[in-house]
């Protein structure tokens, strides 16, 4: 738009003025012409031709000059009467005296006085008329103002309005975009987690009937052990009975030989054989009694020893399926660790107890990673991985309840 140019409002409003001026003028004109009055008729002018001898004669020189002067504006003042026109023509009308031209002149004045007062109210009454066709136009043209403003402000609203719909319909969009690849991402990922589970799950059923048949199998050949030592016992104690009643019979025999032979001595020899082989038989029977004790003694310390052999086993194989288990843990948590954004390369260290079923009794950090975000994580992991699969066997479940590990981000 041109600089120089008014605006719509403003040329209304000169245009408007000037129509007013013009009115205005017209009826100022109109009432003066009204208000004067009419101009009076001219009067009457009669000719009259006078004779020279129809003139008074001269006056008398000695007549002082104002007194000639006098005369002659009183013979020009004078009407005329024509003596030639007949008698019966009415008389001129006498000329104003002093005080009728002092009231005219009054009157005129006062005319003039009344004239000029109306012309003063007519001025007055036309600046009324400006001033108010100026406040009519003020007025006009502040309501063109006031209104081109709304409309300003409600375009500027309804472009305002209209651009906050837009916005707020490219960010429900981008919401509903949102939204719609987040469900899409968490179903993703919901499915992913199902068949990791499934497939982990698949791995530890198998690994818990390989264990469990692993179990068996241990428990046949411990059994076919201890019945196997059993029997070996019970044949070396059977051995033992009757290498020793042979041993007794063999020296009953003997004793009875001797006896018959000693018999055969003479009374003090038999006598002192008796008492010999009696001695005899007693430190034997000592001596066989102390044999017996030492194999009674030895039999028990092995049996003692394989006891203990059997029990290290059983508890070395004990720890060897709680670490597996352990292991099995730590996996499964992995599996389960969301790692917050920014944590890579930390490390958190954590003890967590079970109970008999697999359900996380505590946790405990014992070290952390100085990243509360990451620390809560982990402890998140544990608890989404209960309840863990826990080892048949009483005392590997009892070695796997308590978990120590060490886990970093990656």
């Amino acid at each position: 738009m041109n600089k120089n140019q008014k605006p719509p409002f403003k040329q209304n409003a000169i245009a408007l003025s000037f129509t007013l001026g013009v009115h205005a003028i017209a009826i100022v004109g109109l009432l003066f012409l009204g208000l004067s009055k009419p101009p009076e008729q001219p009067k009457k002018l009669t000719t009259v031709l006078v004779k020279p001898e129809d003139l008074p004669p001269p006056l008398a020189k000695e007549v002082e000059q104002p007194t000639v002067a006098e005369n002659q504006a009183e013979e020009v003042l004078s009407p005329i009467v024509d003596e030639t026109l007949p008698q019966n023509l009415p008389a001129a009308p006498p000329p104003p005296t002093a005080q009728q031209l002092a009231a005219q002149k009054q009157k005129a004045e006062q005319a003039q006085q009344a004239k000029l007062a109306e012309e003063k109210r007519k001025a007055e009454e036309a600046a009324k008329v400006k001033q108010a066709a100026e406040q009519q136009r003020l007025e006009e043209a502040q309501k063109q103002q006031a209104e081109a403003k709304r409309q300003a402000e409600a375009k500027a609203r309804a472009e305002a309005e209209q651009k906050r719909k837009a916005e707020q319909n490219a960010k429900a969009e981008a919401d509903a975009k949102a939204r719609q690849k987040a469900t899409e991402e968490a179903k993703r990922k919901a499915e992913t987690e199902a068949r990791l589970k499934r497939e982990a799950q698949k791995a530890e059923n198998a690994k818990l009937q390989a264990q469990q048949e692993a179990k068996r199998k241990a428990e046949a050949d411990a059994k076919a052990k201890q019945q196997k030592a059993a029997e070996d016992a019970k044949r070396k104690a059977e051995s033992d009975a009757k290498a020793k009643q042979q041993a007794a019979d063999n020296a009953k025999r003997k004793a009875e030989a001797d006896a018959k032979a000693k018999q055969q001595k003479a009374a003090e020899d038999a006598k002192r054989k008796a008492e010999a082989d009696a001695k005899a038989k007693q430190q034997k029977a000592a001596e066989d009694a102390r044999r017996k004790a030492e194999i009674e003694a030895e039999e028990k310390a092995a049996s003692a020893k394989k006891a203990q052999e059997e029990a290290a086993q059983k508890k070395g194989e004990a720890k060897k399926i709680a670490s597996s288990a352990k292991r099995d843990f730590e996996q499964k948590i992995r599996r389960a660790w969301d790692v917050p954004t920014g944590s890579s390369g930390k490390t958190v260290s954590v003890r967590f107890t079970l109970s008999d079923s697999g359900s996380v009794s505590s946790i405990v950090i014992t070290r952390s990673s100085g990243d509360d975000a990451l620390d809560a994580s982990i402890k998140a992991a544990i608890q989404a991985s209960a309840p863990y699969p826990m080892p048949s066997d009483p005392d590997a479940r009892r070695e796997a309840r308590s978990v120590t590990s060490t886990f970093r981000a990656q």
